[in-house]
């Protein structure tokens, strides 16, 4: 009975509230939504934040209620307001065990703080907490809240348990740890740089979900190397295939498409690693062409998967059955009357155009409808089609319609875009001179300042220069066609700025040079354009500048130079003018007006703005100057150098100065030390002995010595005795060791062979041509004008007709040839081995202590193989031990064997693995010096107890003699 009273209660609030909520919160929602301005909504928002305030304020609050009242904040929250003041009250409901009012509070935590706030830190325990519990709920909210608020220096107090949590029996807990890691590697990759191998082993999880956001990560790594991830081309063709045939569960379809999101993501994976790569995109052909068949095409995810097939056809190595393929679907497209699907098969047709340039002919006439169509999104993306398209024989269509569009748009960035695209083209394609100038001219004054500067800079250079060719007449008369549109122009108003430089600068340098216009009628013209622009000084200095010039090209032709009353005029007024600019300019006029014509042809010659200018760096031109200087007593120039020299000698005289009131550097040299006990080595021993006696060095408190024999003078390669102090105390100064090099080895190397290998690009040539236009619409007639567009841009509308392309076309061929490269490895040199060296005794201390050093690790077969002209191998002591027995140096014997003593018979190869396993049981013994029995004879008595099996000496007698000399 009471819990039919209970169910009552609950149905009942839920008709009031729904979902447990009040009545109160339904009417604050219903009451936002009917605002009817601004003001009565903020007015509505403010009144909840004050009742909401008043309310938390209030003590011992029922869970229910506090749970209502965040869920009432997070709505004001979310309409712009601040709800500090309850933020606290949100991360006190993440420490409730109840699971309900745990994901509420961490969902409002989630939404109120961001991941730098001061609140993160009382959550982390928190976190931790959840992240070890027993409830998997519990695990996956505290998963959500760490991929939303951990921060790059909370990760480590975190990462420990996320890791963990990859092997969780739930497929939920996976795919959530795979996730927070993924966010772990956004915020800082150098915290999970050493876990990125989970990602490859989750790429196997048995639960599609996990393997899903797995992909996700993969993606990243893959995108930033993909060299390294090469190996994974078979997985995720494998993957593919099975999402493709329909192998995951039903609950992965979507539109009855098997697991769309996953496809395309392992399309997107597969077309970075296909990617120039021949060998790795052959493994792709079979199941991206499965694809192609098997996607539906009726459905907005099917053509999504469909696109990004198209994507990935034109990323990998091209293969002509998958060409005409992605050709299918395009047409599809194009023929849709969806503007969406015609902006994705535009955008598809700029892609493979790159491959197939004859593509784009085959659907000539819905690129043109998709040109004029009113939707401005698909005529933008269009443009850019046809900028790929574009060659000599079209750009003139294309460029024509590029500038109409660009003066019929506002939009000043996308105008600025257009223009760039304009210039580009015009300089890259102009049939002609004329053409060109007048292009240039249509762009600087319908785009105006939106033009880069750059592009005006290009324009002046490309005049002066002309099209780089030795036909002087070209460039001329590009240069006067130039002249006569800018004279044309310049009498227009509210021209850009920039186009009035140009215009300026052409007229200062070429106004005159064909001698049709005069001085003065050009020099009028630019003082016309300084006076009706007075309020723009860098036009105005333009201006001035090509005045000057024209005078000065003038005098230095023999001409009598009148100027005109209004230049007198605008000379008086920009001499007090404000800017310096501007008067520099007008003194530097009067100033050349003055000058006889041999010095002004040599301070400006004419049509010289792009002769290279010479510049004397050492002032040669001042040497007499300076010589009749230096003998009236002038003193010589120091260079910095020598400035600086002396400068640091200063410094040095200074420190020595105070060098008894600051500590500093001492720069005298050491006094030479002086043994305190002469040597007990005589020298006979020495001329006699390879070998010097190791001496013990004092043992100190804090430090352990090694001490080892010194290396023969043999191998050092001189006959005088030098001693080796690396790694000897130093026993003048302060206490310390001198650094010790380390033993030097020569490492085998690789040489990796690395062939270069050419392969045809695959021919995109089709068997047969494809309709161009809706089939569907056959009553249509096409319009003349239509046609004579389409002949513009494609060379004609047939559909068979195959012309050559053009040289100078922008997009690359698909028959072009791509290298292959392919690692060869090659087989690795011989190393040579490696002899340790240990650090030399200090033969000036002869205190007497107990010495360890470590037994040398040298195998003395391989000496044998190798032939090394080593004499003598380094001994050792044993700790603690007095007296030990002496081992005979073996190798040292053998180290005159000649090859052929070597190789002889297997049998040599016997005598010498037993002289190399006896050499290996006696790595310990004692330094001796060269006294005593003779190790010859010892050698030989033990040498000839221990043959076993196969006497050496009954097959080649010849070769125990020669081993023993």
């Amino acid at each position: 009975m009471e819990q039919l009273k209970t169910i009552g209660r609950e149905l009942a609030m839920g008709s009031q509230g729904g979902f447990g909520q009040s009545k109160e919160f339904l009417d604050l929602v219903k009451s936002i939504g009917e605002a009817r301005s601004k003001a009565e909504e903020e007015r509505i928002v403010l009144h909840e934040i004050e009742t909401l305030k008043r309310r938390l304020a209030e003590p011992d609050i029922p869970k229910r209620k506090m749970k209502e009242y965040l869920i009432r904040l997070v709505y004001v929250e979310m309409l712009g307001h601040d709800a500090s003041f309850a933020y606290i009250h949100a991360v006190k409901m993440t420490h409730d065990d109840n699971l309900v009012l745990k994901r509420t509070g961490y969902l409002a935590v989630s939404l109120f703080l961001n991941d730098d706030h001061d609140l993160i830190i009382l959550i982390v325990n928190t976190i931790q907490k959840d992240l070890k519990s027993d409830n998997y709920l519990v695990v996956c909210t505290a998963l959500n809240a760490v991929c939303k608020l951990i921060n790059d220096e909370t990760v480590p107090a975190v990462l420990p348990q996320v890791v963990e949590l990859l092997g969780h029996q739930k497929d939920a807990v996976r795919k959530k740890a795979i996730m927070a890691l993924h966010r772990f590697y956004h915020k800082s990759p150098a915290s999970v740089s050493h876990l990125l191998s989970n990602f490859r082993k989750r790429l196997c999880d048995n639960d599609p979900g996990v393997m899903g956001a797995t992909l996700c990560p993969l993606f990243d790594l893959i995108t930033i190397d993909v060299d390294t991830y090469k190996d994974l081309v078979v997985s995720f063709v494998s993957i593919l295939k099975q999402v493709a045939e329909r192998r995951l569960p039903k609950t992965y379809d979507y539109h009855q498409l098997p697991a769309p999101f996953i496809q395309i993501r392992l399309l997107k994976i597969l077309a970075m690693l296909g990617s120039g790569d021949k060998q790795a995109s052959e493994k792709m052909y079979t199941v991206v062409s499965d694809i192609f068949k098997k996607c539906d095409s009726t459905s907005n995810i099917g053509n999504a998967v469909l696109y990004e097939c198209i994507c990935c056809v034109s990323a990998i190595h091209p293969n002509p059955k998958l060409l005409d393929q992605a050709a299918q679907v395009i047409s599809r497209f194009l023929k849709s009357d969806s503007h969406n699907l015609k902006y994705m098969g535009i955008d598809a047709l700029g892609r493979l155009i790159k491959i197939s340039p004859e593509i784009a002919e085959q659907h000539q006439l819905a690129v043109i409808d998709c040109l004029e169509d009113p939707d401005d999104t698909l005529k933008r993306k269009t443009f850019e089609l046809l900028y790929k398209m574009t060659k000599s024989s079209n750009v003139e269509v294309i460029v024509d319609r590029m500038i109409s569009y660009m003066i019929s748009i506002n939009d000043n960035h996308y105008k600025t875009y257009i223009a760039s695209r304009c210039v580009e083209l015009a300089e890259q394609f102009a049939p002609s001179n004329q053409w060109f100038i007048q292009t240039m001219n249509k762009v600087f004054e319908h785009a105006g300042d939106l033009v880069n500067v750059k592009v005006a800079h290009n324009l002046m250079k490309l005049i002066a220069e002309g099209f780089g060719e030795d036909d002087d007449t070209a460039d001329s008369q590009l240069r006067s066609s130039a002249v006569e549109s800018y004279l044309r122009i310049i009498g227009e108003p509210k021209l850009p700025s920039v186009f009035l430089q140009v215009i300026c600068w052409v007229l200062g340098e070429y106004g005159t040079a064909d001698g049709k216009y005069s001085a003065l009628y050009i020099t009028g013209k630019l003082c016309d354009v300084a006076e009706a622009y007075s309020n723009d000084e860098t036009v105005k200095a333009y201006a001035v500048t090509a005045i000057m010039k024209i005078y000065a090209f003038e005098i230095s032709a023999g001409r009598k130079v009148d100027m005109l009353p209004e230049c007198q005029s605008l000379v008086e007024e920009l001499s007090a003018s404000h800017s310096t600019d501007l008067q520099q300019r007008t003194y530097e006029l009067q100033a050349v007006i003055g000058i006889d014509a041999h010095a002004i042809e040599s301070i400006m010659p004419s049509d010289a703005s792009c002769e290279d200018i010479e510049v004397d760096r050492e002032l040669s031109f001042l040497n007499g100057y300076v010589q009749q200087a230096i003998e009236k007593g002038a003193q010589p120039y120091i260079s910095e150098n020598e400035r600086s020299g002396m400068l640091n000698i200063n410094n040095f005289r200074n420190q020595d100065q105070h060098e008894a009131l600051s500590h500093s550097l001492r720069f005298e040299a050491y006094e030479l030390p002086q043994p305190m006990v002469p040597s007990r080595v005589s020298p006979a021993a020495v001329a006699s002995s390879t070998e010097l006696v190791p001496v013990p060095e004092p043992s100190y408190a804090r430090e352990t010595h090694q001490v080892a024999s010194l290396p023969s003078m043999s191998d050092a390669g001189s006959s005088e005795l030098k001693l080796q102090l690396d790694g000897v105390q130093k026993k003048w100064g302060r206490p310390s060791y001198s650094s010790s090099p380390s033993s030097t080895s020569t490492s085998s190397s690789q040489k990796t062979t690395i062939g270069i290998t050419e392969v045809d690009g695959a021919s995109s040539s089709h068997s047969k041509t494809r309709g161009t236009y809706d089939s569907r619409k056959p009553s249509v007639e096409i319009s003349p004008e239509k046609q004579k567009l389409a002949s513009s841009l494609f060379g004609g509308s047939s559909k068979t007709e195959k012309r050559a392309s053009s040289g100078n076309h922008k997009v690359s061929k698909a028959a072009e040839k791509s290298q292959v490269w392919k690692a060869a490895g090659a087989q690795p040199e011989p190393a040579v081995e490696k002899i340790n060296r240990e650090p030399p005794p200090d033969l000036l201390d002869f205190s007497d202590s107990t010495v360890a050093s470590s037994a040398p690790s040298i195998d003395p077969f391989q000496q044998l193989e190798g032939l090394l002209d080593q004499t003598e191998t380094t001994s050792t002591v044993n700790n603690g031990t007095a007296g030990a027995s002496q081992t005979p140096e073996l190798m040292g014997i053998y180290a005159d064997t000649p090859v052929s003593g070597l190789s002889g018979s297997v049998a040599n190869r016997d005598l010498a693995s037993e002289l190399s396993n006896a050499t290996r049981s006696s790595q310990v013994g004692v330094s001796q010096l060269n006294k005593g029995p003779n190790p010859r004879d010892s050698l030989e008595r033990d040498a000839l107890v221990r043959q076993m099996g196969v006497n050496p000496t009954s097959q080649n007698p010849n070769l125990f003699k020669d081993l023993l000399g």
